[in-house]
């Protein structure tokens, strides 16, 4: 082997800053989806907690 030639560290700084690729993250339109599911689903049950609320009043 070439002593000029890299060779892949095996076993990285773990001290080591992370450097955000693109690849590590979500696709935005993903995110915006599970955002808008999120906040739907509790809107829902909110409402059926209402529901409940109100019908348990009478």
């Amino acid at each position: 082997m070439n002593d000029a030639t890299p060779t892949p560290n095996p076993h990285p700084d773990p001290a080591a800053p992370r450097v955000a690729r693109e690849q590590d993250r979500a696709p935005i339109p993903v995110t915006v989806r599970v955002f808008i599911y999120v906040v739907g689903v509790h809107v829902f049950a909110g409402f059926l907690y209402l529901l409940f609320y109100l019908g348990a009043s009478k």
